[in-house]
């Protein structure tokens, strides 16, 4: 009984000690879990590289981030002493969401997105301008539930060293080509503009020898323009030439001169812009028939292009057979050699910034042409009988291959071929001609049709006829009986 008395009491004791033991401790939310309690980051001390408990972190009523709802944020805030740009990142996390707000009125309802970053679209950190004197809030979190430690980064962007006029890259030597940072970039009061650009940098250029000269901004992920001025002060600047990103502007300049070249953007990220020696304009045309005769009246076409982006202020043409020559005919014109030989065409283009090319070929001229000049015919026939007809071919310019083809007429109105020849055709002065005979048996077709014609025609087997329409020739008819 009186163990019973004392077991009952231990009990007792240890029940009445268990209610002043004290509870296990839980996580806590970060410091910087609400809006109000955003970490006040001091802008001397940028960088500001900060790791946080990510597990405890919650949102809050009213929070969002870039239209989405995060699970799990932070805050911190930043009143920056001088204009400038900004950029934050967030590492360490999955499914990260990062944005950057301006404080325009009181709490959460009184923030204005400037940017942000989502783990969907590859991004990790965002850059934003800012102003002296105003608060920004940096939101770090992600989209789903996580655990672990995230780390915030919060730094000054400086922009390029080139960014003003007075502090113009000195250009040494051609070619020329850089890539340059234009996240911070910004533009100078009274700085003149390729468009509507807030974002420069510049580069001078003093050549050595006067010339041509193109600078051009390649596509670089961001759209550029670049454009070149003259002049010695920002103020005194006058625009030579301004072009989009990938366009080539060409310009002569003058040894001894400085100029300045202005790379230009509204967006950050890399730009790049190159400086060279203008290439040389191509001379390039063509020609139809490729195989011109004196009858002919060549057809010339200019392909010139100038890989410079100018364009050409003249256009020469010389035909090397005593005619005059053409100038700035445009992209296509006739022209007649009216004599056989082999003439030097030359062009000539020089471009609107003084640059010269040419190119020459050599035509060769030869004139081809031969001509029926009889088909010799019986005048009667019975059906079953044997004749011959004769064509006469008429030459006197070069020697040819010809072949004749001979046709009969037929009941329908057409034309039936009955024998091709291929002969030699010598050269022939005083009318005399080589004949091209055929045998041509009569048939009762022809008999029932009670007369036939005869056409020849003659083709050039080494050339083109310059002259075609007299090599067709059809003969006086053949009356036909059974």
């Amino acid at each position: 009984m009186k163990t019973q008395v004392l077991r009952a009491f231990a009990i007792a004791i240890f029940a009445l000690g268990a209610l002043f033991l004290p509870a296990a401790a839980s996580a806590a939310p970060p410091a910087n879990d609400n809006f109000a309690g955003a970490t006040v980051v001091d802008p001397s001390g940028l960088p500001l590289n900060d790791t946080v408990a990510i597990d405890e972190a919650t949102t809050e009523p009213g929070e969002s981030s870039c239209g989405n709802f995060p699970a799990q944020t932070v805050w911190y805030a930043i009143t920056p002493t001088s204009n400038g740009t900004m950029r934050a990142t967030e590492s360490s996390i999955s499914y990260q969401l990062l944005t950057v707000y301006r404080q325009d009125g009181a709490g959460l309802g009184g923030l204005t997105t400037l940017d942000c970053a989502r783990w969907y679209y590859g991004q990790n950190s965002t850059t934003f301008s800012v102003e002296a004197g105003r608060t920004y809030y940096i939101q770090a979190g992600t989209n789903y539930f996580n655990s672990g430690s995230m780390t915030v980064r919060l730094e000054t962007v400086p922009p390029p060293a080139n960014n003003n006029f007075a502090n113009a890259t000195s250009v040494e030597s051609l070619p020329f080509y850089e890539a340059v940072d234009m996240t911070a970039a910004d533009g100078e009061t009274g700085e003149p503009a390729c468009g509507t650009n807030a974002k420069t940098v510049w580069y001078a250029f003093t050549p050595s020898q006067s010339g041509s000269y193109t600078a051009s901004a390649p596509y670089n992920g961001t759209y550029t323009t670049v454009a070149a001025y003259s002049g010695s002060t920002l103020q005194g600047l006058t625009m030579l030439g301004c072009v989009s990103y990938n366009q080539p502007l060409t310009i002569h300049l003058a040894a001894g001169t400085t100029y300045h070249f202005q790379l230009a953007g509204n967006s950050p990220g890399t730009a790049s812009i190159q400086l060279g020696v203008a290439p040389a304009p191509n001379a390039t045309f063509g020609y139809s028939p490729g195989d011109p005769s004196s009858l002919d009246s060549v057809q010339f076409y200019d392909g010139s292009s100038d890989p410079g982006g100018n364009g050409f202020s003249s256009e020469v043409w010389s035909f090397g057979d005593g005619s005059a020559p053409v100038t700035n005919p445009g992209c296509c014109f006739p022209h007649r050699f009216t004599a056989d030989g082999d003439y030097t065409v030359k062009l000539t283009v020089t471009t609107t910034d003084g640059r010269t090319a040419s190119n020459s070929v050599t035509l060769h001229v030869q004139t081809h042409d031969v001509s029926i000049a009889r088909v010799s015919v019986p005048t009667a026939a019975k059906v079953g009988q044997s004749k011959v007809v004769t064509v006469g071919l008429s030459n006197t310019r070069y020697a040819e291959t010809v072949q004749v083809a001979l046709f009969k007429s037929t009941v329908n109105a057409g034309w039936q071929q009955v024998g091709v020849l291929l002969q030699y055709v010598p050269v022939r002065g005083g009318g005399r001609t080589t004949d091209f005979a055929f045998n041509y048996t009569f048939s009762p077709e022809d008999a029932a049709l009670g007369k036939v014609n005869f056409q020849a025609q003659a083709t050039i087997a080494t050339g083109r006829d310059a002259f075609p329409s007299d090599n067709t020739f059809i003969s006086l008819p053949t009356k036909v009986t059974g």
